[in-house]
This record gives C-alpha cells, structure tokens and sequence, in this order.
C-alpha cells in the first residue's frame, strides 16, 4: 500500500487557501529551483488571477518524505458550496483555515458543518498572524464554540491549532515559540489525518468528484479510488446516480504531482486521479467492476437558488462588436458549460432564451463574463430566485448574511436591510470601531442591496452572505428606489447635452458613446423614469452670444460593471452584454411600447 494522506483545504473566501498551498508546494521540494511558478499558482483562470479569487476546486500533490500527499484547494464564496461539499468526500481531513483577525465567517460556518456532518478530522490553522490587529487566541475560542455548536464529536473537539502567515512561509505550533517554516504542517498532517481505508485487492470503486474536458480526449472525470486498482486501457461499468449501468474502457489515466499532470500506467486505493475515455460521465458516478459492480451512494449536489435569462442580443447596435451571436452559438456554449458544472442548469424557454439556474450573482456574473472575452454577444435578464413548494406553501431560499460595518454607520444599514425584510440574529463588536451584524434574509433582497451598502457604509463595509434555507414566501421587498434616464434617440452622445442631462441623476456614459432609443444613460434622481435627447448638439447662429466661451464640466460617469449592472436592473430592463461593452437598456424600446406594456400589466 502507498503511503498517501488525502486532505482538501477550505475557508471563507480570502482567508489565504491558494497562499497556503503555494507555501505546501514550495516548502515540500515539488517545485524544483530551476521552475518558475507565479503567486497562487492554483488559480489557473484568467478570471481567479483578477479578482483573487478561486473558483473551482483544483488538485495537486506533493511529495513529503516518503509519503505522496493529495491536496484539493476549494472556491470560498457561497456561490461555490456544492464544489466544497463533493471534494469533502473525497478526503480523509481537512485543512480549515481563519483568518487572524476576522475569525469565523458564514462561509466558515458552512463548510465546517458539511465537514464535521461527513466525520472528517479537522486539522485548525489560524492563518495571518502578522496582521497587526491579529488576535489568534480569541480566534481559537471562536473556532471551538463554533465546533461545539455544529455537534462535533470528542475526537473533532481535540483539533490540532497551527499559527501561520501563508504569504511568508512562516507557521508554529505555539505563538510564543519563534518563527518556524511549514514543517509542522507536513507533520501534523501526516500523523493527524487518517491514511485512506480501502484495499486495493478489493473489487474496484472510484467516484467522481469533479469533471475537466478536452479537446482531444473529451470529458475527464476526476475521481478518489476507494478500492481495487485502475489501469489504463481496463474495462469498466460507470454506474450513473439514476442506477443505470454503462460499459467503458479508460483510454487515459492521468496523475498528479505539482502544477503538472503526467500520464500514469496504475493508481490503487486511496489515490486520487483523472481518466478519460467515459463520455458519459458524471459527477457522482461510480466506476466499478464489470463483473461485480458495487456503486458508491450518489452525491446530493446544491439546488440552485438564482435563474437568469440569457438572450440572442436585439438591439439596433447587435452584431456590431461580438463573433458569436445567434441563437444556435448561444446554446452550444451554454451546454458546454453545463457539462462540467454540475452547480447549473439549462433549460430552452422560448425562441433564442435560455433560462440559466445558478448558486448565485457571482456564479452567473462569471459565465457572462468568460462568454464575453470569447467573443459572445447575448442579453441577460434580471435575476430572479427560484421559489419551490414544501407541503403546499410557497417557499423561497434565505441566506445567512453577516457584515461589518463601521460603528457610527450601523443605523443605516439596518434601516436599509429592516425595508427589505431582514431579521437581525446578533451585534458584537469587533475593536478598531467595527461592529458585526448577523441577519437572517430572503435571498431576493440581497439582488441589488451591495451597491447601495458600498454607497452607505462610504465603502469600509463588508457584507458575506451564505444559503440557509427555503423558508415561506415573506412577501414583497423594496428594490431599487431611483428611476432610469433613457435615451429617445439613436447616434452620439455629445458633451453639451451630457452636461444639462446630468443635473437630474448619475449618468453611466460619457461624451461620444453610442447611444439608441430605450437605451439607459443613468439613473435619475427621482423614483419615475425620465426620457431624454443625449445627442443635441448646440444651436449655432451667426449672431454672437455672452454665454458662448462657458467651459462645459462633466461629473465623471460610474462605472457600471457586469455584477454592478445586473443588480441595478429591474424586472423590465436587461443588459446587452457584447465583447467591448455592458449596456442597459428596457426589454421595451419605443415609449410607446412600454406604455402598452404597463397598460397591459
């Protein structure tokens, strides 16, 4: 049997996983001194290096003494859960990472009551320690009320605490003892978590975990072997969740070490490694036998909570600026998507519409983009949460929301989050003038709310969110409280208007940007929507006036982002979303259309 621990590292969002993993890679020889890697080398995507974020779990191993350790660094944000929840049942422990000063998250929260419901061994680490406002000890007593509460076990409750700072290399076992380097991390991992069960003369057992796709050898499924051996070239049963049977052979076998992937002849019990050759797997299936096929227990992946419309672009300006832009290129990318993330689904809902099913705004938000920066050109609608039936009452998903806010700015945010339903669960403050604030809120009255926090807590807020529950329906919730400027003509917009435009709202566009009838310009500083001309250039006559020399000053326009726009738009709006640009725009166009439309409804 090879000596192999299995372990996933998992924390609320920025609380340093990728770092960490970089420090284990680094310390544990894997990278030799000739490789050159970048920071967080883990997050591969564009996307992740940007914003700093991970989002979708990725594997690699190293190599310590003589023992082979697999390593999976998983996404933080809620909106990634189900990611979190299938790569916990594929490791033996788990790294839980907090961080110094911020202690326990809702994201914390959640992945260590998934964890400790699957018996996992917990191995603590209290991650920037070299903040100056850290307080380790006080995040150590968090954890362990936290472990009390989620009903951990005695064996959980006796957690090993590692003090770290990912970014320098450095951790210790105690805070008093000087700086050490990763060394008690390897060994504590190697004599904390448990080698993997399973035997390798048993009848072969691997489940999906997560898939990965090819262009020459199709999909890849990632897998944990719980037992038996896989050997290139072997015939197989997949066993589907909805316990149908399919024969396969794997043509690949792929293994892990470092950032790189190497083609691999065997792998038996406790390894974790990717095959391809099985088109229709997926997540959750079992590869088995052929000749005694025993499935593992298929996998409860999240519900989505969120629906979205996408939509082939129809504007006056469409087709300009993207590659791809009909209905058929629309769908084909769509499904593609949807065959490696589980998380979504897709479903045709009319004449170039399709209706995408998420976790959550950041979830969506990231497939738009990514289609954007290949060229697509689409339209999306406003999100809308998706509500379900429980025993004949109509019921809709609640998240958990926690912020922190400074002191003197806390009355507004809860008179802000009381309009739109929320119930406030705790106040603790945090030192340095901040205070915590938990509630407890229907997840449509978040749609829209971060722009207005940003605005009220002068951007020192910070809000997180994670899904509770499906609670009943709690009826109508205050949304965007401002109107729209919309444009009545086609062409370009000029300074001159711009400049007695702004005076009745926020604009989002600047001089010379193109412009169409029923497109939105800016916000307008009263609740109705106001139509008006941003292209009438001045009035020139042969007569000289007093005011002609008066400088025209123009307020800069906001920045209206992919995230920012989809929570400002209402439920007749959308946006067109082309390679260049965001716009938004009324589903209707004419004003007289819009009239029909509100007659109608």
């Amino acid at each position: 049997m090879q000596k192999i621990r299995n372990i996933a590292v998992i924390a609320h969002v920025d609380h340093g996983k990728t770092t960490l993993v970089d420090g284990l890679l680094e310390q544990s020889g894997t990278f030799g001194s000739h490789e050159h890697h970048d920071e967080r080398a883990m997050d591969s995507n564009d996307l992740e290096r940007e914003r700093g974020i991970t989002i979708l779990s990725k594997n690699t191993a190293i190599r310590y003494k003589d023992y082979k350790i697999n390593i999976i660094d998983t996404p933080g944000h809620a909106d990634f859960g189900g990611e979190v929840e299938r790569v916990l049942k594929m490791v033996d422990g788990v790294l839980v990472l907090v961080d110094a000063y911020e202690g326990v998250m809702p994201q914390t929260k959640f992945v260590v009551k998934k964890m400790l419901a699957l018996g996992k061994k917990p191995i603590v680490v209290i991650n920037k320690i070299d903040k100056p406002s850290a307080e380790p000890d006080r995040v150590v007593d968090e954890m362990f009320d936290l472990f009390v509460a989620m009903g951990a076990t005695e064996d959980q409750l006796d957690f090993p605490i590692i003090y770290a700072a990912a970014r320098d290399g450095i951790a210790k076992l105690d805070m008093s003892e000087p700086d050490g380097n990763f060394e008690c991390i390897f060994e504590t991992i190697l004599n904390k978590i448990p080698e993997p069960e399973g035997d390798r003369e048993n009848h072969t057992q691997a489940q999906v975990f997560t898939l990965d796709y090819d262009n020459y050898v199709g999909k890849i499924g990632i897998s944990r072997i719980f037992n038996g051996v896989i050997r290139k070239g072997d015939n197989v049963m997949l066993a589907k969740a909805d316990g149908e049977l399919v024969k396969g052979r794997i043509t690949k076998l792929i293994g892990f070490l470092g950032l790189n992937r190497m083609e691999i002849n065997e792998a038996e019990a406790g390894d974790i490694v990717a095959f391809a050759g099985l088109e229709t797997v997926d997540v959750g299936d079992t590869i088995c036998d052929p000749l005694n096929p025993m499935p593992l227990d298929p996998m409860h992946i999240e519900e989505p909570t969120l629906t979205v419309v996408f939509s082939v672009n129809d504007s006056p300006l469409a087709g300009q600026e993207g590659k791809h832009v009909t209905s058929n290129k629309l769908k084909d990318r769509l499904e593609s998507e949807m065959t490696t993330n589980v998380a979504m689904k897709l479903e045709v809902v009319g004449e170039g519409k399709f209706k995408v099913s998420g976790r959550g705004e950041l979830q969506i938000t990231i497939l738009a983009e990514n289609m954007r920066r290949e060229n697509y050109e689409f339209g999306i609608s406003r999100p809308e949460v998706i509500t379900k039936e429980i025993e004949g009452v109509k019921c809709e998903p609640f998240e958990h929301l926690v912020i922190d806010v400074p002191e003197e700015l806390s009355g507004t945010v809860i008179e802000r989050l009381g309009k739109r339903k929320a119930e406030m669960k705790s106040m603790v403050p945090m030192g340095q003038g901040y205070q915590r604030i938990e509630f407890e809120i229907p997840a449509r009255a978040l749609i829209g709310f971060r722009g207005q926090f940003l605005t009220d807590t002068k951007g020192e807020g910070v809000m997180n969110h994670s899904f509770l529950e499906f609670r009943p329906y709690s009826g109508s919730v205050e949304s965007r409280s401002y109107g729209a400027l919309i444009s009545m003509e086609n062409g370009d917009t000029l300074a001159y208007s711009l400049f007695s435009i702004q005076d009745r709202g926020v604009l989002f566009i600047g001089p010379q940007t193109k412009v169409y009838e029923g497109m939105i310009i800016g916000e307008h500083s009263r609740s109705n929507d106001l139509v008006v001309n941003p292209i009438k250039g001045k009035a020139q006559s042969n007569v000289r006036s007093s005011g002609a020399d008066e400088a025209i000053k123009l307020i800069p326009p906001r920045d209206m982002s992919l995230e920012r726009a989809l929570e400002w738009i209402e439920d007749d709006e959308l946006l067109e979303v082309t390679p260049q640009n965001v716009r938004i725009r009324k589903k209707y166009l004419t004003e007289s259309e819009r009239k029909r439309y509100t007659r109608n409804n």
